[in-house]
């Protein structure tokens, strides 16, 4: 077989997208046209095998993660995550991400690590990253789940919760659209977004996708792609 048979058996390259992680991918609202980072990638590697690009989009991150571990999608574009693990081979991280917390404008919390207290919730964006990591981190507050990572803040206010976690730059779009809320300084966690595919696929695969993430960083193709996408706060990683 050969390399684009290992990566796209149907044809066509089928590029699994989140959209619940707005600095990677996003749909135009006018136009319903899916761009982003992942997607000048996904675009990328499929010219290189010589195959179509097919984008299998998600609202959520773990719709994305479901898609390549069945294998009804070839590629995706992920946080690592030990339990995404399972069933995913990842490269080595092409962007590194802050996540950080929200809370209200008269909240007593401060900094990050008076969070885990017991009586606090936590709203998190289901089968997220920073749901996967705080859902193993956190000993002593509740994690409450929205719907997806878009649906957080809107959550928090309603519910009335103490604290709000997500991507840094997410969670600053949103305090400025609702008002009466702040982030807390600093970061809880890096997250570190990779390009992953079946572990079922051969591991010729595997190397092959690391290889590819490894020269679009060393090209500058990531960089000039965050450049060209205007995405601030994410920064390509080493």
């Amino acid at each position: 077989m050969s390399l684009s048979d290992d990566f796209a058996p149907t044809g066509a390259l089928r590029a699994s997208i989140n959209l619940g992680n707005p600095l990677l991918a996003h749909r135009n609202a006018d136009t319903d046209a899916i761009s982003g980072v992942s997607v000048d990638l996904a675009g990328e590697l499929a010219r290189e095998l010589g195959v179509p690009l097919e984008l299998v989009v998600f609202d959520k991150a773990a719709q994305s993660v479901a898609a390549v571990t069945g294998q009804t999608a070839d590629i995706g574009f992920f946080a690592i995550d030990p339990k995404r693990g399972e069933g995913i081979a990842f490269t080595a991280p092409y962007v590194l991400i802050e996540g950080a917390y929200l809370v209200r404008e008269d909240s007593p919390l401060r900094d990050n690590a008076e969070v885990d207290q017991s009586g606090h919730r936590v709203v998190v964006g289901q089968g997220s990253a920073y749901d996967l990591y705080l859902s193993r981190h956190l000993t002593q507050a509740a994690i409450v789940r929205a719907e997806n990572s878009q649906r957080v803040v809107d959550e928090f206010l309603a519910g009335g919760q103490e604290v709000a976690a997500g991507v840094r730059q997410q969670l600053q779009a949103d305090a400025d659209r609702v008002g009466g809320v702040r982030l807390l300084p600093g970061r809880f966690m890096v997250i570190e977004q990779a390009m992953g595919l079946p572990k079922s696929r051969p591991a010729q695969a595997a190397a092959a996708l690391a290889d590819f993430v490894a020269r679009c960083k060393a090209s500058g193709f990531v960089a000039r792609a965050l450049e060209r996408h205007g995405i601030r706060g994410a920064s390509v990683a080493p």
